[in-house]
């Protein structure tokens, strides 16, 4: 029984209509970027932005940005020569630390600078064209002096410990 022949034409044509429809989206989305706020962007830095979501112990989403362009209401734009480094953080309860890691990459560890106040961590880096900064609020004192910073292959790790225990809180819900 002999199979009907296939028809490559047709298939590279739906091919090629697919290619095109791709490059028509991608073409909008690097308009919309360059143009943002109605304003071409002038300055030839790299673009990039994301967000990054946990879960807290309270069960609530957070939802944290990182990048050098801010959303806007007209797409992407406002870029900025300072980013915003991937952070995430976490607590160990038994050593009673906060560790907090930082994406910075292209940047040397003396080019690093952190500083501690009683609830806030402060990292910022500069290395010519690499700029980096992150203020992280935390709930808790901590305890500066305790604060030890490591930085290999582009991440930061940072231990620091507080002065009392987090107060995680909690709410208990009646099953029905």
């Amino acid at each position: 029984m002999w199979k009907e022949p296939i028809d490559f034409k047709k298939i590279f044509d739906d091919l090629d209509r697919e290619f095109s429809t791709a490059e028509e989206m991608l073409s909008g989305m690097f308009r919309t970027i360059l143009q943002g706020n109605g304003q071409p962007l002038t300055s030839n830095l790299p673009y990039y932005y994301g967000y990054q979501i946990n879960v807290g112990p309270d069960g609530k989403p957070h939802v944290k940005e990182f990048g050098n362009v801010q959303p806007t209401r007209r797409g992407l734009g406002e870029q900025t020569e300072i980013r915003k480094p991937l952070i995430d953080t976490n607590f160990n309860e038994k050593e009673n630390t906060y560790g907090i890691t930082a994406e910075m990459p292209g940047v040397s560890k003396e080019d690093i600078k952190v500083s501690v106040s009683q609830q806030t961590v402060t990292i910022r880096a500069d290395h010519g064209r690499k700029k980096y900064l992150a203020e992280i609020p935390l709930d808790v004192e901590l305890d500066g002096a305790s604060a030890k910073a490591t930085y290999t292959n582009g991440i930061v790790e940072l231990k620091i410990k507080t002065k009392d225990q987090p107060k995680l809180k909690s709410k208990e819900i009646k099953v029905e």
